[in-house]
């Protein structure tokens, strides 16, 4: 940040500090101080003209004077001061007026006009005044003649020439008066303690000139204002601290490092303990032209221990080495929660010269609580403390009812127990209710579900860029490119909908009576975060994939799958008939001529199910039926068929699936 410039965006060193980042390495990158308080406009800095003027204003040609009588004698006048420094009143005449000060004005008016009235009163105010021309010369930013307001200070004239250049001295302004020094300014005064008492009014012809810059030195790192100082006179160290506002309370006082240009070599000059200088005047040593100091940050020492598990305020703890005990740490998290074991695990690393060696120590901390000393142990700078919680701890585990049970809603569960147990506590079905319907998904479950989604995804993406290159370079004539990158347009359209496909974690399941569900291979035993939902019964069969047009068909119980398609238009002239296969209302998806694929949440894997009577149930109301596409239009369609199978039990619905061959077709 440059010196005499503030920005509220920037962190401070010690916003910086207090978010844990200590002082990190010391940036040289310092200016000189004071300079950029002459970058802002200067009629910023323009003197106020509409302000009454004072009583030792100095009255010259070219100011108005504004006079209003009243009594025995009435008369308001505004007159200008000629270039001879007179003005002129009606009935008094002339009066030369340059030179004398505003209280001496007034004064020689009253007296002026006493000689020729009586029982009068007066005012006498100042109305536009005056310009003055001045120099600045010297090593200013912008030397030159300037013409500013008879109430301009030098204060004001170096302001409107842009302060001195970075070559002139901010130390030792000087205001020249006919051939004599009657001024000299120090900026510092004015810029490091507000004092502005040498700034003198000028006067026409002055001369402001501003020598060369003086004896520098830099002071970088952890005080209050990094920055090049000018030095003036014999300036010892801690005067240049002084200058750039003290130490902040991140700096290392055990450390000061002093650099300096001796015999032609930029060397390290001093390098030792602040403290020591600070208490001892005579080590105070005086700085030279260019010197750089670095004073330096405090480094992160840390006397902390970790403390995790069945506490209230898990985290950090400052601890003193070998001195602060299990007892003095639990009350300073705020006690052990209720649900929190007596056993607490301590990981302690010892550092040796073999490498670190760690070593795990048990404690009951109902006894360390009590003051035994077997327990109640010293703990060491950098200790883990775990503190458990009972076995199998958890206060609540839920399930979620939705659809046709007779009390909807979330249900906490025991351990073990099992899903007739749950419907039965939810009031049993509803007479509407869609037993084949039912939809029951698990966390577990979505999660296998969508790593397995994830791995295809990953697979067709490597194989999307294997091939691109490969294909194209095959290619013989211009419509064989321009086919082959339309089918890698088409394959990356569909990975990139496959993509937006999420699996719900729906496992095939099906339901009965609860006396029949109970004790059944379905009467599954529960876990956190399973649902169910039970619809009512959906009256249509949806038709996707290589149909003439897809849509949903009102159901009708003597139809099998072809009367379906027939009602979808048919087949599509790329329908692969030996291939369609049905995903059932209950989740399970079954190839109308080889069985069906389903998950199996127990197994933990996609598994082809046998031909059982209930296997071979015709097409229900909620089915849909999938058409695939045959193989041999598309080299790269091979796999679809399976694919979609995996889909259809990973949960997604029938309209996910005509959207991915809704992708194919375009």
């Amino acid at each position: 940040q440059a010196a005499g410039q503030q920005s509220d965006d920037a962190a401070s060193e010690f916003e910086l500090f207090i978010a844990g980042k200590v002082p990190g390495p010391i940036s040289t990158s310092i200016r000189q101080f004071g300079y950029d308080l002459f970058r802002r406009p200067p009629s910023t800095f323009a003197p106020a003209d509409k302000v009454p003027v004072g009583p030792d204003y100095v009255i010259g040609p070219g100011d108005e004077v504004r006079v209003n009588v009243w009594g025995n004698v009435e008369g308001q006048f505004n007159i200008v001061v000629d270039r001879d420094g007179k003005i002129t009143l009606p009935k008094i005449g002339t009066i030369g007026v340059t030179g004398l000060t505003f209280d001496q004005l007034k004064e020689t008016l009253q007296k002026e006009f006493s000689k020729y009235f009586t029982n009068f009163q007066m005012s006498v105010t100042m109305g536009r005044l005056r310009s003055i021309r001045v120099y600045i010369v010297g090593n200013a930013r912008r030397p030159g003649a300037y013409t500013v307001s008879s109430f301009s200070t030098l204060v004001n004239a170096l302001f409107e020439a842009g302060g001195p250049g970075k070559t002139g001295s901010m130390r030792n302004i000087q205001v020249k008066r006919n051939g004599k020094t009657v001024a000299e300014f120090d900026m510092y005064d004015f810029l490091l303690q507000g004092d502005k008492s040498r700034d003198i009014r000028l006067m026409p012809e002055d001369v402001i000139l501003i020598p060369p810059v003086g004896p520098l030195a830099g002071i970088a790192g952890n005080v209050k204002k990094p920055a090049i100082f000018e030095l003036k006179g014999e300036t010892k160290l801690l005067d240049l601290m002084r200058m750039a506002g003290g130490l902040t309370g991140t700096a290392f006082r055990g450390r000061v490092q002093v650099q300096r240009i001796e015999n032609n070599e930029y060397r390290s000059f001093f390098e030792g303990d602040l403290i020591d200088i600070e208490t001892n005047g005579a080590k105070n040593f005086l700085l030279k032209d260019s010197d750089l100091i670095r004073v330096f940050g405090v480094t992160e020492a840390k006397n902390t221990v970790t403390i995790t598990g069945a506490v209230v305020s898990p985290g950090e703890y400052g601890v003193a080495d070998g001195m602060t005990r299990v007892k003095d740490l639990i009350p300073l998290t705020g006690g052990l929660l209720y649900f929190a074991s007596n056993q607490v695990e301590i990981t302690r690393v010892t550092v040796t010269q073999s490498g670190p060696r760690t070593e795990r120590l048990a404690i009951d901390v109902s006894k360390a609580l009590k003051d035994d000393p077997a327990h109640n142990i010293p703990l060491r700078i950098n200790d883990y403390l775990f503190v458990r919680t009972v076995p199998e701890w958890r206060l609540y585990r839920t399930v979620t009812l939705s659809g046709e049970v007779m009390h909807p809603g979330i249900y906490t569960i025991t351990k073990g127990e099992r899903l007739s147990s749950v419907i039965e506590r939810a009031g049993g079905y509803t007479d509407v209710a869609y037993l084949r319907g039912a939809i029951f998904t698990r966390e577990r479950v979505r999660q296998l579900q969508k790593k397995s989604m994830d791995e295809m995804i990953k697979r067709m993406q490597r194989e999307l860029l294997a091939e691109g290159a490969m294909q194209t370079a095959g290619a013989t004539s211009a419509d064989e490119i321009q086919a082959k990158k339309a089918e890698l347009e088409q394959r990356r359209k569909f990975v990139e909908v496959l993509k937006q496909q999420q699996p719900t974690g729906r496992t095939s399941i099906r339901l009965a009576h609860i006396r029949l569900l109970k004790g059944s291979e379905y009467d599954i035993e529960l876990e956190e975060g399973d649902t169910l939902a039970i619809p009512t019964r959906n009256a249509v069969v949806n038709v996707v994939g290589a149909v003439m047009s897809d849509g949903s068909h009102v159901y009708n119980e003597h139809w099998d799958y072809e009367d379906y398609i027939r009602m979808a238009g048919g087949y599509s002239r790329y329908a692969d008939k030996e291939s369609v296969f049905v995903i059932k209302v209950d989740g399970s998806a079954r190839n109308l001529a080889k069985g069906f694929v389903n998950w199996n949440p127990f197994k933990k894997r996609w598994q082809t199910a046998g031909f059982d009577d209930d296997d071979r149930r015709p097409i229900e109301a909620g089915d849909a039926i999938v058409v695939p596409e045959k193989m041999e239009r598309t080299a790269w369609m091979k796999n679809l068929k399976d694919i979609t199978q995996i889909l259809a039990n990973a949960g997604l619905a029938a309209s996910s699936i005509a959207l991915l061959y809704k992708t194919i077709k375009d």
